[in-house]
């Protein structure tokens, strides 16, 4: 039977510590300028659907995408937006599909939150929380199918998919099957408004992997290294054959579970622990702590988010939406099967 692991100790001597830190932080920065953003939108009517944040969040999804390489399989959550820009995302993917854009991925057609490219390893994601596990799972089966070795398939998940019956049957097929799949919980303490207390009774999530005889990792999902860390380890050891990683990080969803909801059941102890730390502001405390980059160079960065964010919106705001009268609704992908009934 496969052990739960704890984060394996710090690697600062690294040589590369330093230039993963600071990517990431760059994703994680842009990422939350990007959501403050699409906030501002929505609360001024500009985007209809709903707008899901990912504060608190980023480290941990910013980690994740960086971790994949080009030719891996990676499906995000709603609050994964850090980790999708790591993954190659670009920001008129994101603004072009919250703002309903014909020129985006979805050309305007799907609700803001389920974007992708699946050609690119960018998988659209499944509102029904747990679904994409074996949706990654049986693209990974089915590559091995084809001969096609090497690949990693990510996806992530909260505490409360855990509790579904997708995640169970997903992750047993991966296990017994043996895939190179990571899964990516955020423990964030609540599904939606529901505490962990009243979710589960084991005494920690990565416990689970131990029924299942998948390797367990646990961390800090505020710190941003120790994500790093974790991850790197976690996806490597599924491309070496080690089989499905879960990965279970320990943090708190800093907002509310989308813009809708103002999270006052929250206890108040949780945002005071530290759990509750940003894991943005601890990201840039330990940027200036250990000269990898001083106030200016933040400012900055921070200036570059601006903008970057800012043409994208521009560039969304001057293109078409949809004309209902004469799109061609069929598929996108099934296209070619069409046969011309009227």
């Amino acid at each position: 039977m496969v052990q739960a692991t704890a984060a394996p100790p710090a690697s600062a001597e690294k040589s590369d510590v330093p230039a993963r830190f600071l990517a990431a932080y760059r994703w994680m920065l842009l990422a939350r300028v990007t959501e403050e953003k699409l906030a501002s939108l929505y609360r001024g009517g500009k985007i209809t659907g709903g707008v899901f944040l990912g504060k608190g969040q980023e480290a941990l999804s910013a980690a994740t995408g960086m971790a994949l390489r080009k030719g891996d399989i990676f499906a995000p959550l709603i609050r994964d937006q850090a980790g999708r820009l790591a993954f190659g995302e670009s920001l008129l993917d994101c603004t072009r599909t919250y703002m309903g854009s014909r020129l985006g991925p979805m050309r305007g057609r799907d609700g803001n939150v389920h974007r992708g490219r699946p050609r690119e390893g960018h998988f659209a994601m499944i509102s029904h929380l747990g679904a994409m596990l074996p949706v990654v799972a049986g693209a990974l089966l089915a590559r091995r199918f084809r001969g096609q070795h090497g690949t990693v398939g990510a996806t992530s998940l909260g505490d409360g998919a855990t509790s579904t019956g997708a995640f169970h049957e997903g992750l047993n097929l991966a296990a017994v099957e043996k895939l190179p799949l990571v899964l990516v919980v955020a423990n964030n303490q609540y599904a939606y408004s529901t505490p962990t207390s009243r979710q589960f009774v084991c005494e920690d999530l990565v416990d689970k992997a131990i029924g299942y005889g998948v390797t367990g990792h646990s961390v800090d999902g505020t710190d941003l290294e120790a994500c790093l860390r974790v991850l790197e380890k976690a996806v490597a050891a599924a491309r070496a054959g080690g089989g499905p990683q879960l990965v279970v990080a320990s943090l708190l969803r800093l907002v509310g579970h989308g813009e809708h909801d103002d999270a006052s059941y929250v206890d108040p102890k949780l945002r005071e622990s530290p759990l509750g730390a940003d894991c943005l502001k601890l990201a840039e405390a330990r940027l200036l702590a250990a000269g990898w980059a001083d106030a200016d160079a933040l400012r900055a960065m921070q200036e570059d988010a601006q903008r970057q964010i800012e043409e994208a919106v521009t560039t969304t705001h001057r293109e078409p939406l949809p004309d209902p009268n004469t799109e061609d609704w069929c598929a996108l992908a099934a296209r070619h099967l069409s046969e011309g009934h009227e």
